[in-house]
């Protein structure tokens, strides 16, 4: 788990340094692969889980004042 860990550390601070030298390209793929592995470990699960909740509760609460 502490190779993961630092895995995405180190994709987030290369998206950082790559963002401030203004190179796009490559401060989208660490951007992109400090994602992936943040979604591949458990607390990645846990936020899929709270976006999912959050999502559905917006599209409940819409249904409920769209048919009034």
């Amino acid at each position: 788990m502490n190779v993961v860990v630092a895995l995405i550390v180190f994709s987030a601070l290369g998206a950082v340094i790559c963002a401030r030298a203004r190179a796009a390209g490559p401060a989208l793929f660490f951007g992109v692969v400090a994602v992936a592995l943040l979604a591949a470990t458990p607390l990645g699960e846990q936020l899929r889980e709270g976006v999912e909740s959050v999502i559905e509760a917006g599209q409940q609460a819409a249904a409920e004042s769209g048919a009034r």
